[in-house]
This record gives C-alpha cells, structure tokens and sequence, in this order.
C-alpha cells in the first residue's frame, strides 16, 4: 500500500513569481544565483567549498530542468536534462512570502486572508501590545522592538538580555513576532510561557506566528542559537492534507518544524530534530515506523535559518550539496509503490539585498519506483502538490488544485 514522504526544502526557490515585483523580488533566484556564484570559482573565506555546485542527485531528479523551466535558463552547472521521476514548477496564490503560507498551500489551503505585519519603525511594535505582554509576563521590559535579522539582534542585545532579564522581541517583512531569550538565564520553559501569552496577543492581528527563539553563551562572540526553537502558530482556515489522511485513520509524521506550522492539527507523530543530517536520519526513522498510507513530511530549516537569512551564499551551496549526498539514503529505503516529493515553500535568495524570504516560484520534484519520468510543467498553486498526494494515497479529492499524476 502506498506512503508518500515529503521534504520541503525551505527557502530553495527557483526564480522570481510572476509577481515577484510586487514584494521587491523582481530578478531574485534562490537556487540559480547560488549555482552562478558557485560556477564563477568564489569561495567563503574559510575555503571550506569552492568550484561548481555539485547536486547530482538532485540533478537526476530534475532541479536543473525545473529551474530552466521556471526562468527560461538553466542554472551553470546543472544538466536541465533529467534521468527519473518527474518535475515541474509550483507557482505560489497565496499571499505573503512566509513559511506558513507555502505550507499551509502545498498542503492543499492557500491563504486568501491579508496577514498582519508589524510597520518597519521603531519601536515596530504597539504600545499598548508590549504592557499588556510585560504585565501579563512580569517582565520589566523588552529589548528590540524592530525589525532585526535575528543572529544580529542576539549579537547586540545578549549581553543586556542577560543582565537584565528583558526578552528580546523583533520582527521582519514577514508576519511574524520573534522572541530571544538565553535558555539558562531566562529560562526555557518560561520563554515557551511568555511566547503563548505573546501569541493570544498577537492572534487578533492575524500575527502568523509567534517564535521562540532560545540561546546560549555568555557573550556576543560565542552566543548561539539552540535546536529548541518552537513556533506558535496560527491554524489553517480548512483542513489540510494532514488533517484529511490522519481522518482517513492514517498516520501522519512530522518531522523537524511542520508539527509547529500546523498548529499540531492532523499530526499523529512528531519527531524534533537540528541539522540537515539529524532531519534526514528522523526522515528514514519515520520511514521505517511508517505504515500503510502513511504521510512524512519533513521541513529542512538550515537553508533558510542558517544561510538565506544571513546571506552566506557559500553556506547555502555546501548544505545544498550535503542534503544532495543523503538523498539516496531515503530513495535506498523506499517501497516500490512509495511517492518521495521533494519542493520549498518560497525563496531567499542569499546574493539578495536584506536579510528576508523572496517571493519565487519553487522546484516540485517526484519519484517513485513505479512512476515514469516526465515533466509535469509549472503549476498554477502548490495546492496540486498536496492534491497529487492525496490521490497517491486514495485521499477523496480536496477543494484546491489539481493531480499532476
């Protein structure tokens, strides 16, 4: 009976959507500029990585024809001529460019609401909103309140969040509430605490979501962020492919950060896990758990957290190739009647100016032993993702997108 694994790779964009210019992302490229800078013989300082980008598994399963199909070119170094599975375009109708957006849709629910967003001034947050977090909380006060790339307000602001115990809260483009807290000093179970009081608070506003962000360290040079983040989130409007196979009396893992992006809802099995390799070892123990019309889905957090958001073009080229070297661990572990997708949730071009997600069109790329290859062309929601999961696994037929099998 079939299974369907899903690996989201966030943040591995394909080129810019169709209106990209109207969030600024016009020109932007995730996956192709990496390839670019990579194919130009740059290096990081370190020396860690240098020459072409070399994914080719990825290659095999089509991620060069998909990002030629989705730009017109395709990207140095990588054939646009695959040998197996299928490929194709996800074309985003959601609005915004956050991570709750892109899989809520692949899930088969697009967002036709307006989330909220905090104005880039300072203070970012409103008054009333930061006393009633205090008093509720007991906090003397907060550090921050603005827009921050979150490694550089830790950098700034540690060593005062230390010394005087106020949480720091920041923000970006994306609808979200951020809250760093050292988890010795702070606490860990109180900075879980104080995030659900921030988000009873910022629910109203249609906040997507509110996001611990723990650390450890005593100073700004060794100050790190830990694998205990946690994301209070906003549900989805309808229920989603998660929901629709775990009613069907089927399991459902989620691995990494989706458990949190769903708001728990339709997981049955939530294994945690830091790291590409951790993430891709939870995946194989999910596939070796997983019965009969199971649903994996794992979220690959490092491309974004670790490397789009700081701009670390060298970083983001050697974790796409460290996850293109585990691949054939999850295709060796496959049933034949299996389905692996592997696709992201929006872009974040590391060579783009800022520090945030770029509205892009994204890879959809499919295997199973028993599926023939060929393109499945560029599709007009991420919603036939999940409806193309759906009947894999003999799902009734959601209200969004279409079956490309």
């Amino acid at each position: 009976m079939p299974r369907a694994i899903v690996c989201v790779l966030d943040s591995v964009g394909i080129g810019g959507a169709p209106d990209a210019a109207d969030y600024g992302d016009l020109g932007a490229n995730t996956l192709g500029h990496i390839a670019q800078w990579a194919d130009e013989g740059r290096a990081d300082q370190q020396g860690l990585r240098s020459g072409p980008l070399r994914l080719p598994n990825l290659e095999a399963m089509g991620i060069g024809a998909a990002v030629a199909l989705s730009t017109g070119v395709a990207p140095p170094g990588l054939s646009a001529q695959p040998k197996g599975g299928r490929f194709g375009v996800g074309r985003e109708t959601s609005k915004g460019k956050d991570t709750p957006s892109g899989h809520w849709e692949i899930a088969g629910v697009p967002v036709s609401f307006d989330w909220g967003y905090f104005p880039q001034t300072i203070p970012a947050f409103p008054d009333d909103l930061i006393a009633e977090l205090c008093a509720r909380t007991g906090v003397p006060g907060i550090l921050g309140n603005k827009h921050a790339s979150g490694t550089d307000v830790l950098m700034e602001l540690g060593e005062e969040h230390i010394r005087t115990g106020m949480p720091i809260c920041y923000t970006s483009v994306d609808s979200v509430f951020q809250i760093a807290a050292h988890e010795s000093h702070f606490g860990l179970n109180r900075l879980y605490d104080f995030c659900k009081v921030a988000f009873e608070l910022t629910e109203p506003l249609r906040i997507g979501r509110v996001i611990a962000r723990p650390f450890l360290g005593e100073n700004a040079a060794d100050f790190k962020r830990t694998g205990n983040r946690r994301d209070f989130a906003l549900q989805p409007p309808e229920p989603t492919l998660l929901d629709r196979n775990q009613a069907a009396g089927n399991h459902v893992y989620a691995i990494g950060k989706i458990s949190d992006i769903y708001a728990g809802s339709g997981v049955t099995h939530k294994l945690k896990g830091t790291g590409i390799p951790d993430l891709l070892n939870k995946t194989l123990d999910a596939m070796e758990m997983a019965a009969d019309r199971a649903l994996i889905m794992t979220n690959f957090v490092d491309f974004d957290s670790e490397y789009g958001h700081r701009r670390d073009v060298a970083g983001y080229a050697g974790a796409l190739e460290l996850f293109d070297s585990l691949l054939p661990e999850i295709i060796s572990r496959m049933r034949q009647d299996d389905l692996l997708v592997i696709t992201a949730d929006h872009g974040n071009d590391p060579t783009w100016p800022g520090t945030d997600h770029t509205r892009e069109q994204v890879p959809i790329l499919v295997f199973s032993p028993i599926l023939p290859p060929g393109e499945i062309g560029i599709r007009s929601s991420f919603a036939d993702i999940g409806e193309t999961i759906a009947a894999w696994l003999g799902l009734s037929p959601g209200p969004h997108g279409k079956s490309f099998l």
